[in-house]
């Protein structure tokens, strides 16, 4: 069925196959970069650059890098908020021949030490903000040198003033530390210039980082095509052109923020509006005063702006598309969205669309003026997919429930240095294909729409980021008094899914508010704050399966029943 693509009679003007350059990811902004020199590259709180001043900005940043002694197949952690330092040192790198290992800059010291360690980082960029936690593991990691970035580095002379009154009044000195280079210093230097390393279009070039079914976060190995011909569909698809803006809500350390909401605008000549820190008002002040052509986000987001007072009072005909990903969209919001949109002079639909990490993000979305509920769209062009019978390589009937797999030049090298876990993810099937078994259940209609079910793995998604519980699960089993824990996602209207641990304490009697509290705390020390339980619920004995395994279902159908009988739940 899949070889039929059915989905191509809603592809309208967009093509069906892409011509790729075989180049890295430097050389195919480089030539943005040509054909559009005075266009606007990004917007940062007000601080602008063209793509000719962003080019010069990445070949200073790559000298001064190959200055500091990195070369080509070396690793860099950015542990960046999406801002100019994290974007500029992403594709310098690149031009080095390097590999950018991409983590979230609130990651505590324990996950930095796993970072680093992993990806075998000698050089790390992260905010002065942060330097403690690198500096806490320096001795456990192969970390040599720390690049430290200031907000008000790109900041016009009022805002600096004000960060600098505010925020930064609260960032502790750091010390002098020769390990520490400066960003501000390193991008006035003068150095040899920096030759462009020869690197092939399907070397390594990034890595991202997901959970598994272990619950240990898996290095995800992305090539310069991946990201090319990721940034290269969604552009073809939503037709950005210099005239486009994208609103970079997600952050670079997620695939959606950097390969959609970065990567894939620059592939198309847009301007990207980098969004440093996360609210709805700032979000809301941004799509006010910049007008944006797109804005992608998950759920909540669109939530949180159809509430605030200040959407109402907007001027929304820029709105060309808005798109919702990494969850399921609940249809109140979408209409809530769309309602709100449409009074204030703005005629979009709030389309859904499906990817994932390992294959850069998103690989397939609704087709503008074609929704269907439910549905997360059809394959972007060369992007295959298709539904297989559980625990199969076989395509399952139109209609019958499977999972969800795909292939095209999207999918992943691999996870890094974990070949099993990568030789059950990425399958050779009797077309000759290779195939990226997403552990995600769906169907797929005659008209080849897919339709996301649930996932097999168990995975929460809270705000729109991952939970692997596994790996909570495995921190709280480690605290003294913890004999069982379990870990779930229970819906909320906040953030779709909120974390809830089931706990059985080696002394009962200890069970209670300060025991929450103690255990939460511990959670929040070792563990970014999403992945924290938001309540915990103390049990003497937790429910099993036949094989003596938690039965983490019937919790989740017991918070569903009690959820229902409060009138809390819809579902």
């Amino acid at each position: 069925m899949y070889e039929q693509k059915p989905w191509l009679k809603f592809y309208g003007n967009v093509p069906e196959t892409i011509d790729y350059p075989r180049v890295t990811m430097y050389e195919a902004l480089k030539q943005t970069a040509r054909d559009n020199p005075e266009s606007v590259a990004y917007d940062f709180m007000g601080y602008t650059s063209t793509y000719s001043k962003f080019m010069s900005a990445i070949d200073q940043c790559a000298d001064a890098l190959a200055s500091l002694g990195l070369k080509k197949d070396d690793r860099i952690t950015i542990s960046m908020p999406t801002s100019p330092q994290g974007i500029i040192c992403f594709y310098a790198v690149n031009k080095l021949g390097a590999v950018a290992s991409m983590i979230h800059p609130l990651s505590t010291a324990k996950e930095i030490e796993f970072y680093l360690n992993v990806a075998k980082s000698r050089f790390a960029l992260t905010l002065d903000a942060f330097y403690g936690k690198f500096k806490e593991v320096q001795n456990t990691t192969p970390l040599e040198t720390l690049i430290l970035a200031r907000i008000p580095d790109y900041l016009g002379l009022v805002k600096r003033i004000g960060f600098n009154l505010t925020k930064g009044r609260l960032i502790p000195k750091v010390p002098a530390d020769p390990m520490v280079r400066w960003w501000a210093d390193l991008m006035k230097g003068k150095y040899t210039e920096a030759p462009q390393a020869q690197m092939d279009t399907d070397d390594l070039a990034v890595i991202l980082y997901s959970g598994g079914t272990t619950g240990v976060p898996k290095g995800i190995m992305l090539s310069n095509m991946n990201f090319i011909s990721e940034g290269m569909m969604v552009s073809q698809w939503g037709k950005l052109d210099d005239a486009s803006s994208v609103l970079a809500i997600l952050p670079i350390f997620h695939g959606f923020g950097l390969g959609v909401c970065v990567n894939a605008c620059f592939m198309g000549g847009g301007k990207s509006i980098l969004v440093p820190i996360f609210t709805p008002q700032t979000v809301a002040g941004l799509i006010r005063s910049c007008r944006p052509s797109f804005v992608i986000g998950v759920p909540t987001l669109f939530d949180a702006l159809s509430r605030d007072p200040k959407m109402h009072k907007a001027d929304l005909s820029c709105l060309r598309a808005t798109f919702s990903g990494a969850d399921a969209l609940p249809r109140p919001v979408k209409e809530r969205f769309e309602g709100m949109v449409k009074k204030q002079g703005g005629n979009v639909q709030l389309l859904e669309g499906y990817g994932l990490t390992e294959a850069v993000t998103a690989i397939m979305a609704t087709p503008l003026g074609n929704y269907r509920e439910g549905s997360i769209g059809v394959p972007f062009p060369d992007m295959l997919a298709k539904i297989v019978k559980i625990d199969t390589t076989q395509e399952a009937p139109v209609g019958e429930e499977g999972e969800i797999c795909v292939s095209g030049p999207a999918v992943m090298l691999g996870y890094l240095d974990q070949p099993e876990e990568t030789a059950n993810t990425l399958k050779t099937h009797a077309d000759g294909r290779v195939w990226l078994h997403t552990g995600d259940i769906g169907t797929m209609d005659a008209d080849g729409f897919f339709y996301f079910k649930l996932r097999q793995k168990r995975m929460i998604k809270s705000s729109g980021m991952n939970v692997y519980p596994a790996q909570v699960e495995e921190l709280l089993y480690k605290h003294e008094k913890v004999r069982d824990a379990c870990v779930i996602g229970v819906p909320d209207e906040a953030q779709v899914q909120a974390v809830k641990a089931f706990i059985v304490l080696k002394n009962p009697a200890e069970a209670g508010p300060e025991m929450e509290k103690e255990l939460i705390a511990y959670a929040r020390e070792h563990l970014i704050k999403w992945s924290c339980p938001r309540s915990i619920e103390f049990r003497e004995d937790l429910p099993k399966t036949l094989v003596g395994k938690i039965a983490y279902n019937t919790l989740e159908q017991e918070e569903i029943e009690k959820l229902r009988k409060e009138d809390k739940f819809a579902g």
